[in-house]
């Protein structure tokens, strides 16, 4: 059994390992929007270029996530966490050298590979080895590190854009992996074939930044206590990777690539979207469950979580490169001004979901919407000389009340919708309708507003589609809204309440941490 102490030395060297190594990923996911005007004009590419940095990482470690989880359950999840770190730092280090746009983004990419083998790993590890009282306070420890680095994430990648350069954005990653590996190695214990509660990795897949259809929708089924993982659905996860990769790249590239192309694309997508549906229909061992969608408020909260973060994902890749190209800020000031969404998230979002456990969740999921929907027309304040104080202040806060008066909500709801045995199942299909809706919005935003390929060298342009954007996320929020209103009901009493108390990502559902019959749920919406 698990047994090694939090105030141990070794347990500190455990926890100071694992939010080393998720830190590298979160800072990655935090950092990268902001250094995005720089990249461009620095290897001049044009927007299609930009969109490719963002999702090239994602759309990797969306299609491997899972298998590098199954891997650490199966060959040791300290070893496969190692390798993941290695692969990470080494990606990072292309990155930061990349001499074009083309090996920046295949840079991206295998740096996806990376935080595919890093990521379950780094939550696994403290499943895996704490004791299963100090499992509970781990995790928020864990947690409440990844917020500060969060939170620290934009005001240091502004800093670095403004300062040594956009480079130093990835290249950071390096001596945090030199310091990581080595403890790792000395401090950790080894943990496969050790009879935790089996999944552990796998279900930590679910915390994941940017898990996606194929990758997160198969954490953690229910698998009685010890078994070890059924065989790994490469088919499905192969179907669930390609159709997102495909439909992104229609969406990316319609505005200037060829049409038979462009089209060609999109309908192998949805091709592949449909194979994967029936071969998970099919299959004895599925990573998608389909028949968990029979629950009707399952299935609609997950629709609002697809609205929700749709707009999430749209507005924080544009607000970075409007507070830069059109109002003129420099990257450490576009990075910070965006910091009280993150401050308001991390202090308050317990009090939310305690709320929403007293008045139900139908309240706060349509309000919630509606509060970060006008939070996001506040920001059509926000051109040319724009005061931080009077235009840009405001509509952060009100975005960042919204997001706290919905996020906790909506993953407590997701998870008592569902019975206890598939919370995590639930948890990693409301974790993948999240960083997928947020892919596919940073792909199809600049198609839906006529944002020209060129439109971030010019300040004018960007502001007129950057408006046009704003409103479309906005009426996103407010249909995300009424279907919460129209079909969010109460749960039953006697249905399981998580707490949501915990983030690994502000810009992630929360996770959750139970203790029941001494050993720690995890799940994250």
């Amino acid at each position: 059994m698990p047994d090694v102490r939090l105030a141990s030395p070794r347990g500190r060297w455990i926890l100071l390992t694992t939010v080393l190594g998720s830190s590298m990923a979160m800072l990655d996911s935090t950092v990268v929007n902001v250094a995005l005007p720089r990249i461009g004009r620095d290897l001049d590419a044009d927007l299609a270029v930009l969109q490719w940095t963002v999702n090239a990482y994602l759309l990797t470690l969306a299609g491997l996530i899972l298998l590098g989880g199954s891997l650490g359950d199966h060959y040791g999840r300290r070893k496969v966490f190692v390798i993941g770190v290695v692969w990470f730092a080494a990606a990072s280090l292309l990155c930061g050298l990349a001499p074009n746009a083309g090996v920046l983004i295949a840079a991206r990419a295998l740096q996806g590979v990376g935080g595919a083998l890093l990521t379950p790993g780094s939550l696994a590890l403290i499943q895996a080895s704490f004791h299963h009282d100090d499992r509970g306070r781990a995790v928020g420890l864990w947690s409440g590190f990844g917020g500060i680095g969060a939170a620290v994430g934009p005001f240091l990648g502004g800093w670095l854009v403004d300062g040594p350069g956009w480079r130093w954005v990835f290249l950071l990653n390096v001596p945090l992996a030199v310091v990581c590996v080595p403890v790792a190695l000395r401090h950790v214990p080894e943990s496969d074939g050790r009879p935790v509660r089996a999944g552990a990795a796998a279900d930590a897949v679910g915390t994941s930044v940017g898990a996606s259809v194929g990758a997160a929708a198969g954490v953690g089924k229910g698998r009685p206590h010890g078994r070890r993982h059924a065989p790994f659905d490469v088919l499905g996860a192969f179907l669930g990777a390609l159709a997102l990769a495909l439909v992104t790249y229609a969406l990316i590239e319609a505005p200037g690539g060829s049409t038979g192309v462009v089209s060609g694309a999109a309908v192998a997508g949805l091709a592949a979207g449909a194979a994967f549906v029936v071969v998970e229909r099919r299959s004895p061992d599925p990573m998608l469950p389909l028949d968990i969608f029979a629950s009707r408020q399952f299935t609609a909260v997950n629709l609002v979580t697809l609205c929700v973060y749709a707009a999430f994902g749209g507005f924080f890749f544009l607000s970075a490169v409007q507070l830069q190209v059109v109002v003129g800020w420099s990257a450490l000031g576009a990075g910070t001004a965006l910091l009280p969404t993150t401050v308001l998230m991390l202090l308050l979002s317990a009090r939310s979901g305690e709320l929403a456990e007293h008045i139900g969740p139908r309240i706060p999921l349509t309000v919630g919407p509606l509060l970060c929907a006008a939070g996001m027309l506040l920001m059509l304040r926000v051109g040319p000389g724009a005061s931080y104080a009077a235009d840009v202040l405001p509509a952060v806060l009100v975005l960042g009340c919204g997001m706290v008066t919905l996020v906790a909500p909506l993953t407590a709801t997701v998870l008592a919708s569902v019975d206890v045995a598939r919370a995590g199942v639930a948890s990693g299909v409301n974790n993948a309708a999240a960083r997928a809706a947020g892919l596919v919005a940073v792909a199809a935003l600049p198609l839906l507003t006529g944002m020209s390929a060129e439109a971030y060298r010019s300040a004018g342009a960007f502001d007129e589609a950057f408006g046009r954007a704003m409103v479309l996320c906005a009426a996103v929020l407010v249909v995300g809204a009424v279907l919460a209103f129209a079909t969010v009901r109460r749960p039953a009493p006697d249905c399981r309440r998580p707490e949501c108390r915990t983030h690994g990502s502000v810009l992630a559902p929360p996770l959750e941490g139970e203790r029941a019959k001494g050993r720690l749920t995890l799940g994250d919406g």
